[in-house]
């Protein structure tokens, strides 16, 4: 086997033992179990991406209704902060999906590609 599979095995395992003790505190703190905890931990973070993807998907609708917008503009829309946005955009411009025109600032704006 090689290391790094072997590496990304162990981190795989840490992270797991890490969410189940996380879990268990929360179950003593709140008088329920480990398991429904953990549930709840997992529900959380699928909610959480469904929104994430949902909301780059309105930007690239955005995008596809008008030629370019700004950082500003699609942070307005979508009701995130701009550091968020700035994530989301640079996700969809690493995928291939839109491209940034300009380099720094308010003059930055992006378009479907």
């Amino acid at each position: 086997m090689s290391p790094i599979l072997i590496f990304i095995i162990i981190l795989l395992a840490v992270a797991v033992l890490g969410l189940v003790v996380f879990a268990m505190r929360e179950a003593g703190k709140h008088d329920t179990s480990t398991k429904e905890e953990f549930v709840g931990i997992c529900k959380s973070a699928v909610e959480t991406a469904s929104q994430k993807e949902a909301r780059k998907q309105k930007a690239l609708a955005m995008l596809a209704d008008k030629p370019e917008l700004s950082n500003s503009e699609i942070r307005k829309a979508l009701g995130v902060s701009s550091r968020t946005a700035v994530r989301y955009l640079d996700e969809l411009e690493r995928d291939g999906k839109i491209e940034q025109v300009g380099a720094v600032g308010h003059a930055v704006t992006y378009r479907l590609k």
